[in-house]
């Protein structure tokens, strides 16, 4: 069974979990850690013969085009993950508009060719801002992966499909789903693997959700982040403990629990899954 392999590549500082703590403005000024942590990533993918898909975020593109050329040079796709890691469901149509037209220039230049998935930052596209779907969809993409159908305090939508699907907009054009992966337990959504979910949980724990919607013909969608290898990652003042526990809580454990998936389970570029089962019906729904 394929599964989607996808990296979120963005620095340590941006997250929706430092945002209170570091704005936009303090970027440039933090230590930058995203060309040894990709580097890393990218050996490890490598090794195991997996391809990924990278969801760049525009301001790397512009600052680092050499690790988006280095990616691409090695086969992975190259996907956006929006300019400035705005969340897109506090944005309007206009601002949304900006922001992803400048991502994928930004992209652009660096590679050569305009990507054709997205990822919103935090998850953060939902049934309340339809219009959101539109505007990628008039930008050329093919899909969008910015579901998650779980319950959370920053995102989520647990209502949401938890299958690829195919959505047909008001503007008369189409753009296909890729949601999070969940699996469902007595009727709640757990979620599969990736970020702080892969982190936290035990292998065993992931490994058997992985087997269990590869046995509905699924594939899982895992979803990792550069800082997320990286035990060295500079500490950051005033945060809450639960804040800490999400920023660096095991990330000693990331690169093994990678290395036991890519032994057990087959991992692709998200663009790549598409193009292989847009052939046949992909599910609908729940």
């Amino acid at each position: 069974m394929n599964n989607i392999l996808t990296v979120d590549l963005e620095e340590w500082f941006v997250v929706e979990n430092l945002r209170d703590n570091i704005s936009f403005i303090e970027w440039e000024q933090k230590t930058a850690r995203i060309e040894q942590t990709t580097d890393r990533l990218l050996e490890l993918f490598d090794q195991y013969s997996v391809r990924a898909t990278f969801f760049v975020l525009g301001w790397i593109a512009v600052k680092y085009p050499r690790i988006i050329q280095t990616i691409s040079h090695a086969g992975h796709e190259i996907g956006c993950h929006s300019y400035q890691h705005r969340r897109v469901d506090t944005l309007n149509r206009e601002e949304f508009t900006r922001d992803t037209e400048q991502a994928v220039n930004a992209i652009a230049d660096a590679i050569g060719i305009a990507p054709v998935g997205y990822r919103a930052p935090s998850w953060s596209i939902n049934s309340s801002i339809p219009w959101a779907f539109e505007v990628l969809s008039e930008f050329g993409f093919m899909y969008d992966s910015s579901v998650f159908p779980i319950r959370h305090d920053i995102y989520g939508e647990p209502w949401g499909p938890r299958t690829v699907f195919k959505m047909d907009l008001a503007n008369g054009k189409s753009l296909y789903e890729i949601p999070a992966s969940t699996v469902s337990i007595l009727g709640k959504n757990f979620p599969v693997g990736g970020g702080g979910y892969l982190r936290h949980s035990p292998y065993w724990f992931t490994s058997w959700m992985v087997k269990r919607l590869n046995r509905q013909n699924r594939p899982a969608v895992v979803y990792i982040h550069p800082w997320e290898i990286d035990e060295d990652q500079p500490r950051t003042e005033g945060l809450s403990a639960f804040q800490r526990y999400r920023q660096y809580g095991s990330i000693s454990t990331l690169l093994i629990k990678l290395e036991k998936l890519f032994r057990e389970f087959d991992f692709f570029a998200a663009r790549d899954y598409l193009v292989t089962n847009m052939r046949r019906p992909i599910g609908f729904g729940r």
